[in-house]
């Protein structure tokens, strides 16, 4: 998986890059243990909790990358 998308689970991203947890606890998306994580994507996740689901991808995606 090179590139995190808004469509993929929240612990299909978590899983691949566990780098990508910050991220998500910076949101207050502290659901990673939660069981909506294990079946909503990043999109939803994002919608519920009010933040931009782009804006989360580019800086999931710019954290990936600076590895």
């Amino acid at each position: 998986m090179d590139k995190v998308t808004k469509e993929m689970g929240i612990i299909e991203i978590v899983q691949a890059h566990p780098e990508a947890a910050v991220v998500f606890q910076k949101y207050g998306m502290g659901c990673l243990g939660c069981a909506a994580a294990r079946f909503e994507n990043l999109e939803a996740g994002a919608k519920v909790h009010g933040f931009d689901a782009d804006e989360m991808v580019a800086e999931i995606n710019e954290l990936i990358n600076s590895k």
